[in-house]
């Protein structure tokens, strides 16, 4: 799955390798020349034997040879090896399908997201786009924007937008969005005029989106009410019917001058009625309810302080 996904969002990755080898200066230190080694094979691994497990283990070697050497001369050097490596690692990670690694994975060789290299926040940014997890990647791009060191980059602009695109928009920020864009020197006026473009359009779609969810919820809420209702008069009826019956046992010898031996009688049998044809449907329940208070009343008439029928257990 992600291998077809990203195959065009990663597209270059796989000449990370072939770049270094061509421009690797000859006065390197040892340490730079293994880590170059290492990015050389972990390309290989990755684009020509399809060994994502085999890659990801170069790369983490390398990071690790880089982390402990000390500062000196060829520091811009290893800093470019050590992007090159993590670059490669985050596809190692997603053709394994095991991106929700890349994050963590990345922040233990660049403990702070505001110093990170860009194209390592760029993949990472179209990596959790493509899984349509973009909240994971919100205060990490947030914070490298902020970041007034970063802000005077070649690739400030393109970063702007791919936060914007696959972000900010992504989670409806539109207030957020619009910021972003007012004040950022880095993006052309035909830039930021195709960025207001597509807030508008997203914000379209996302009150359309939410018109259809309000006009579903109060379907879904009216059936779970429906449900609980039906819940709440099914208890109510099965009650009614057993009072029905001890109340009907305790006039069985009351002489037929009582009207309401008939009425809690008919009540009886309306009850057995409902309950028999349809007692889960919605139709049914106004009907029910009215029933139970007929009952109710029919009871008090009929225990009235004229006739209280004895206490029985």
């Amino acid at each position: 799955m992600m291998r077809n996904d990203l195959s065009v969002a990663f597209a270059g990755i796989g000449e990370a390798g072939s770049l270094l080898r061509s421009s690797e200066p000859p006065s390197v230190s040892p340490v730079a020349s293994q880590a170059a080694v290492f990015v050389e094979e972990a390309t290989d691994l990755l684009v020509m034997h399809r060994d994502f497990a085999a890659a990801l283990d170069r790369c983490e070697r390398g990071c690790q040879s880089l982390t402990g050497e000390p500062e000196s001369e060829d520091t811009d050097n290893s800093e470019e090896l050590k992007c090159s490596l993590c670059v490669v690692g985050i596809q190692a990670l997603a053709e394994m399908n095991r991106w929700r690694e890349a994050l963590p994975w990345i922040l233990q060789y660049y403990h702070d997201p505001e110093r990170w290299p860009s194209k390592i926040l760029e993949l990472c940014i179209l990596l959790h786009g493509k899984v349509e997890e973009p909240r994971v990647m919100l205060e990490v791009s947030r914070d490298w924007l902020c970041c007034s060191a970063n802000q005077h980059l070649p690739s400030y602009g393109l970063l702007v937008q791919l936060h914007l695109l696959h972000v900010l928009l992504p989670l409806g920020h539109f207030a957020e969005a619009e910021e972003l864009i007012r004040g950022c020197k880095a993006l052309s006026k035909e830039q930021q005029v195709e960025a207001h473009e597509s807030i508008k359009e997203k914000k379209l779609q996302w009150l359309q989106n939410e018109e259809e969810e309000e006009g579903r919820i109060p379907e879904e809420h009216s059936e779970m009410g429906w449900k609980q209702q039906l819940d709440s008069v099914s208890q109510k009826v099965l009650t009614i019917l057993t009072q029905l019956g001890r109340v009907l046992g305790t006039l069985a010898g009351i002489p037929c001058s009582i009207p309401y031996k008939k009425v809690l009688l008919a009540a009886f049998m309306l009850c057995l009625i409902v309950v028999r044809l349809d007692p889960a449907s919605p139709a049914s329940l106004p009907f029910l309810n009215r029933l139970i208070r007929l009952f109710h009343q029919a009871q008090l008439a009929a225990f009235s302080p004229h006739y209280r029928p004895p206490i029985q257990d």
